[in-house]
């Protein structure tokens, strides 16, 4: 069975948790490990953080531009992306893990963790930054969703 949703969020703070909920409903529902779920959900907190951060400027009117998440749950893959329309990553964006200290400056590296295969790219034309990132997963023995 597959399970794909996607939200436009406001580039707000609140919407960080509501994307998160969503994804830990999803899976709790479907029978995905906990364990799987819950690194999977703060690599999708620290996208969405990235994206209210850094996906674009305020618009005229004090409102914020939009992003986008997307979640697919297709057989034994979860794949996540995280779009927006800021002014995206620079032409050879390097990950670097931040100092021990630093107060931010961890999501990247903290994604690439928390999941199996991690792609951090601009999309074509208008720009803005993509995260996308997957996992393989694993099932509760009651899962009723479990892929055959």
């Amino acid at each position: 069975m597959s399970i794909w949703w996607s939200l436009h969020l406001r580039r707000e703070a609140a919407s960080v948790p509501l994307a998160r909920r969503l994804l830990l409903g999803t899976m709790e529902t479907a029978g995905v490990d906990p364990d799987v779920s819950y690194d999977l959900s703060v690599a999708l907190s620290e996208a969405c953080a990235n994206a209210v951060e850094h996906g674009g400027a305020a618009l005229a009117g004090g409102t914020t531009e939009a992003y986008r998440v997307t979640a697919y749950l297709d057989g034994e893959k979860c794949r996540i992306e995280v779009a927006d329309s800021g002014p995206g990553f620079p032409h050879r964006h390097p990950v670097r893990p931040a100092h021990t200290d630093a107060e931010n400056g961890r999501g990247l590296c903290l994604i690439r963790e928390l999941a199996d295969h991690v792609h951090i790219g601009n999309k074509p034309g208008r720009g803005g930054a993509v995260v996308s990132f997957d996992k393989i997963l694993k099932w509760r023995e009651d899962a009723p969703l479990v892929a055959v």
